[in-house]
């Protein structure tokens, strides 16, 4: 559609309309090409924005405002095909504009809605736009979530050689060659999924603001999840781990110390047990919000874990772990990321002398409470509720609200069991 009338309610609650119309402006000279452009009218006040669209003035229908496509030269066709969806495109984002002005409840002028559309044109690049986003998540403190697509951006970045695009530019052709360029890098399947589904998420994102017509450049890219090889280990190996004596090898002990407190903790996630405090811990219960979704989860605290507690020295801090250390010239995050980065270290080399089969790190403590949980005949709600799950799939599994002793009576089982 080339067309848009959008209604807007002033603060006054008059009917008052804003319309943006497509517009044909012939050459002076005949025979030459003219450019379209866009008028934006609001309160009888019209003003114009040109484009560098151009087309002759027999390819543009006046009746219906819009650009006609040729029946037989194909190149033209393909010309003017594209330009029609860039003018389409515009026309969306002018009227998400307006969408959004109206929403605020603010007066506004025609002015306002072309200084936007100006303001959005220069930040549709992709480069510029993920840059955007990553500010913004950082802002809302959303760390993770940034780091995520910092990532897919420097990875997109390599493979464009640092040649920024447009969004509209996008296509199946391109894609197919980013996964290309992931998979000869070696990277597997799954690793490839990660930064086109991110990708993917930032497009969509984009479609919506209108700086893009959705022309499902993804679908011939994998953008699944494999399964993956099996990351658990079983209770003996458990057992195996906890008896091993790192008296002389500090590191290795405290590796091995924070493996068996997630696994004690219902596979508590590294970066939880990181920013755990003191305070978290009360009348018997430790009790915190997953990082990852929000959900507040309250574990029974058991001897095994107040003896790793007591092994090292807190005084001073507010953390119940010693992973973030409040005195340190290095920030709280990067503390916790060399922190992972150590003890998974420890762990490969501790699973390598035991002659494990699977990389130890700390991601199977949380598998291996799960398969362990299983083995002893642990009802699956209670393991999905124990360790926090929040997916579609597990909340499925639910038949009800489940009693927080039920989990902790299963956490007892397998702590006994060692």
């Amino acid at each position: 559609m080339i067309f848009y009338l959008v209604s807007i309610i002033n603060q006054k609650h008059d009917c008052s309309m804003a319309t943006v119309k497509i517009k044909f402006r012939p050459s002076t000279i005949d025979g030459e090409v003219g450019s379209i452009f866009y008028q934006v009218i609001h309160k009888r006040i019209a003003r114009q924005q040109k484009t560098d669209y151009y087309l002759y003035a027999h390819e543009w229908d006046e009746r219906r405002s819009r650009i006609v496509l040729p029946q037989f030269n194909t190149l033209r066709r393909l010309y003017l095909s594209e330009l029609s969806d860039k003018v389409e495109q515009d026309a969306k984002h002018l009227q998400n504009i307006i969408s959004d002005l109206e929403q605020c409840a603010c007066e506004f002028t025609s002015d306002d809605v072309i200084s936007r559309f100006i303001s959005n044109k220069s930040n549709s690049s992709i480069f510029s736009f993920m840059e955007g986003m990553i500010d913004n998540l950082k802002k809302m403190g959303k760390i993770r979530t940034s780091e995520t697509y910092t990532a897919t951006l420097r990875s997109f970045k390599h493979f464009r050689e640092n040649n920024d695009m447009d969004w509209s530019d996008m296509d199946t052709d391109i894609m197919m060659a980013y996964e290309a360029h992931l998979r000869n890098k070696g990277l597997s399947a799954n690793s490839s999924s990660f930064y086109i589904r991110n990708l993917r998420a930032a497009y969509n994102r984009a479609v919506d603001k209108g700086l893009a017509t959705q022309k499902f450049p993804f679908k011939h890219v994998y953008t699944g999840v494999d399964k993956t090889i099996k990351r658990a280990v079983p209770l003996k190996v458990i057992k195996q781990i906890k008896e091993l004596d790192f008296s002389a090898r500090p590191s290795f002990d405290f590796a091995r110390d924070m493996f068996l407190f997630s696994f004690y903790t219902r596979g508590m996630s590294f970066v939880d047990m990181a920013y755990l405090q003191k305070r978290d811990l009360a009348n018997g219960t430790l009790s915190y919000h997953r990082r990852k979704t929000g959900q507040k989860l309250m574990i029974k605290w058991e001897k095994c874990m107040q003896e790793i507690v007591d092994k090292y020295d807190s005084n001073g801090s507010n953390y119940l772990l010693p992973i973030i250390k409040p005195r340190s010239q290095i920030e709280e995050r990067r503390q916790y990321i060399y922190a992972a980065h150590n003890i998974n270290r420890c762990l490969k080399i501790i699973g390598r002398d035991l002659g494990l089969p699977l990389s130890l790190t700390m991601y199977v403590a949380r598998h291996s409470w799960a398969s362990i949980a299983k083995s002893k005949n642990v009802p699956l709600a209670v393991i999905s509720e124990g360790m926090g799950h929040d997916s579609e799939a597990t909340t499925r599994i639910y038949l009800a609200s489940l009693d927080t002793m039920a989990i902790d009576k299963a956490n007892s089982m397998i702590i006994n069991s060692l």
